[in-house]
């Protein structure tokens, strides 16, 4: 038998010393990144630093767009609350899962028990396929996917969609400052303003989870409205701005009471914008800021003044003069697929892999999210599972994408408070909008020309004019047709 020499036993010792050192350091394979998702609630494009708002003061959210990337032409697929939600967690539109509004809560005006809504169980979030690859999910803060508390029927629960760990408000609202939120498994209300406590539960989720790779959602109730209070180092930039809107001479606007409110809301995303301060401030604390996506978005947009409205989709008249009722539309209500209503903030911010400062101008929507976080995870989507939507990680690692689509297509079927079947189809040149319920309220901007969508051209007569509604009419209804919409046996009939 061969006896090894002193020389080949010390070559041996070493080599198995060294794979033990690379196993136990977790270099065998590539590290899962940790994804931190950070969500907001109404949350305008332009209520953010980095925008070329100077009065949006967003210090921490301008820092990641150094770190990493911004993307301006950001878009959601209905502007309201629930459905955008469904989009985000599915990449499928939630006209798809028949949530076509904001879901109303028990204890709201428009609660129906009868008619209970929420994001069906058999769907396969994105927050599933992460945690059959091993990671532990978090979900803190708003969910507006189903609730439980009148009911008792949890099915709807982030619980039964791929998330370990939740605290939150499964409804749709609370209040900025001592919220009623669920808080291991019991509704209870909690002291302190609701951004700053959802943000500690969010530090604590990280430090409790540090050692192996998560996936946290956190889902800021903020800036949604009451805005306020804040905490006074949130309101003292803004008590005495001198507030400049950004259509001040819309014909009757209430010039004041938007600039009133335009300091609130700008107050209550500058809280936002604090906390995110405070989680990159753990992470650089822990070490994991080197393996830790972060992505900043919004469910969807805002308008404070633009068109003379406030809030999204379902917006509301500021003028000084109320516009009475019509058939399906409520009194002072103004349904809408503007781009303020669509369009969020959006940042990632990813060590080692995007480029800071990046700028992506390519047209991405909500429903890419899906993709993209199964892409960053290393894993797969399950066979089967319909993707509306496509990875953004090429754009975000700076590779060149040939025929990039910035097409973009839009939904809302607005049933509360007022009746509009709303879709639209978006080009960088071209945008049309159809109220399939409402025809007179069809509105059709060339975006080149006038990007704020001032000037409605439906009722040009020129050809080329009728030739770009003919062709973008067409695009709606094929979009309609690949989801099933079905909007459409109620326009055929």
């Amino acid at each position: 038998m061969h006896t090894p020499n002193l020389t080949q036993l010390i070559f041996w010792w070493l080599t198995l010393g060294l794979i033990l050192t690379i196993h136990s350091n977790g270099f065998s394979q590539p590290q899962q990144p940790n994804i931190l998702f950070i969500y907001t609630d109404d949350q305008a494009p332009w209520a953010l630093g980095v925008s070329g708002n100077p009065q949006a003061l967003t210090p921490h959210l301008d820092q990641l767009a150094r770190e990493g990337a911004y993307l301006p032409n950001s878009f959601v697929t209905t502007p309201v609350c629930s459905p955008a939600r469904a989009s985000l967690m599915t990449s499928q539109y939630a006209s798809e899962y028949g949530i076509l509004d904001f879901i109303p809560q028990p204890g709201h005006k428009l609660y129906n028990p009868d008619e209970v809504v929420g994001l069906p169980p058999e769907s396969i979030t994105f927050a599933e396929v992460l945690s059959r690859a091993g990671y532990v999910n978090g979900l803190i803060g708003k969910w507006h996917l189903g609730d439980w508390t009148a009911t008792n029927d949890k099915r709807y629960h982030p619980l039964n969609h791929g998330f370990h760990y939740f605290m939150g408000l499964t409804g749709g609202g609370t209040t900025p400052e001592h919220p009623t939120l669920e808080k291991e498994g019991v509704v209870q209300t909690v002291e302190g303003l609701t951004t700053d406590i959802l943000t500690d539960h969010a530090l604590a989720f990280i430090r409790d989870n540090a050692a192996r790779p998560f996936m946290l959602s956190l889902h800021y109730r903020a800036p949604h409205g009451a805005w306020l209070p804040v905490a006074d180092e949130d309101w003292a930039s803004y008590q005495d701005m001198d507030i400049q809107l950004p259509d001040p001479d819309y014909p009757d606007l209430d010039v004041e009471r938007v600039k009133r409110m335009m300091r609130e809301y700008l107050a209550s995303t500058s809280g936002v914008d604090r906390n995110v301060g405070r989680l990159l401030k753990q992470l650089d604390a822990l070490q994991l800021t080197d393996n830790t996506i972060v992505i900043f978005t919004s469910d969807h947009g805002y308008n404070m003044g633009h068109h003379g409205i406030t809030h999204k989709g379902n917006g509301i008249w500021v003028t000084r003069t109320d516009h009475p009722a019509t058939d399906n539309i409520a009194e002072n209500s103004r349904p809408n697929l503007y781009d303020n209503s669509l369009k969020v903030p959006t940042l990632v911010r990813w060590p080692g892999v995007i480029k800071p400062g990046t700028l992506i101008e390519e047209t991405v929507s909500s429903l890419d999210w899906y993709p993209t976080i199964v892409e960053m995870a290393a894993t797969q989507i399950p066979a089967g599972k319909i993707i509306r939507g496509k990875s953004i990680v090429p754009l975000l690692k700076g590779e060149a994408v040939e025929n990039w689509d910035n097409d973009f297509y839009a939904e809302y079927s607005m049933i509360n408070y007022s009746k509009a079947y709303m879709r639209a189809y978006r080009t960088p040149t071209w945008k049309l909008m159809r109220d399939f319920l409402n025809p007179g309220r069809d509105e059709l901007y060339n975006l080149a020309e006038d990007p704020e969508e001032k000037i409605n051209r439906i009722d040009d007569t020129g050809e080329e004019i009728r030739q770009v509604i003919h062709s973008l009419d067409q695009k709606i209804i094929e979009h309609m047709k690949v989801i099933q919409d079905p909007l459409l046996e109620k326009i055929n009939h």
